[in-house]
């Protein structure tokens, strides 16, 4: 099966591609996710830039280990994207300290995506908003716009002959939460839920309705404007507040939460053909 990494400034996303075996059932005897696109399993994770290479590949074991599935037995590929450069390089030694004989792809510069990069620097188009854009073009061909609410705000165009145009990058809601908590000292960590009404009746309801529906304004504002660009073009929301904040739009059409790993296991899957199972 296929380890498909997704390292983001906040949160890591991991998956395991492949069809689940009859002893890949949980606890409860029921089993784990899996649909048409072939995610059998998968895990979210605080990114913590100070781990070892050694204690990635702890934390790896421990993950399969709670699904019963031994890591050297079931993993037979590895791929990687990060938008955090210590931890790429923590990620890459473990790949070959641990897991040396396995083909391994870590998305950058000199990838073989599949798609033509149209910024003027490709270098510096993100690994994860690569592996977006492979991955909505293949679940959704023709031109398309993918936002994706993870740390930053990021919004990116494709083409409908499948090119990345470029797109736009905006402070998400953790870090504008976190601006507005540190800059406002009478305001509190709230959680992130629908409040009762968009009119707030409590400091709590107020930030609540102004996160959840400022954020979903932006996504229909900033959408609008590269749609004028593109032209008709199917919208696609991911990222670890997707769910919350895109059923308040009127543009997204379609939640895919883990987009990210789909499109990094199409590219593993160009520069390794045949390599996972």
């Amino acid at each position: 099966m296929l380890l498909a990494m997704d390292v983001g400034n906040t949160e890591t996303v991991i998956g395991l591609f492949g069809k689940p075996g009859p002893d890949t059932a949980d606890a409860m005897g029921f089993a784990r996710a899996s649909d048409e696109r072939g995610l059998a399993y998968h895990w979210r994770l605080s990114t913590i830039v100070e781990r070892t290479p050694d204690e990635h590949a702890m934390v790896l074991t421990q993950l399969l280990d709670l699904e019963g599935l031994d890591l050297r037995e079931t993993v037979s590929a590895i791929a990687i994207s990060s938008s955090v450069p210590t931890v790429s390089t923590q990620l890459r030694r473990m790949a070959n300290r641990w897991f040396a004989s396995l083909p391994i792809t870590v998305l950058g510069p000199g990838t073989k995506s599949g798609m033509a990069i149209l910024y003027e620097n490709p270098r510096e188009v993100g690994a994860d908003r690569i592996a977006n854009s492979v991955g909505a073009y293949d679940l959704y061909p023709g031109a398309a716009v993918v936002v994706d609410m993870g740390t930053a705000t990021t919004f990116d165009a494709i083409s409908a002959k499948g090119e990345y145009l470029g797109g736009a990058i905006a402070p998400g809601v953790a870090i504008s939460l976190e601006a507005l908590y540190t800059e406002a000292s009478a305001l509190r960590s709230v959680e992130l839920i629908a409040p009762r009404s968009v009119i707030g009746r409590s400091t709590v309801e107020s930030i609540q309705s102004g996160v959840l529906y400022g954020f979903a304004a932006q996504v229909d504002g900033v959408t609008e404007r590269i749609l004028e660009e593109l032209g008709e073009a199917t919208v696609i929301a991911t990222g670890g507040l997707a769910g919350l904040i895109a059923p308040h739009t009127k543009l997204v059409q379609y939640v895919e939460p883990w987009l990210t790993l789909h499109g990094l296991r199409i590219v593993h899957e160009r520069n390794h053909s045949g390599d996972q199972s």
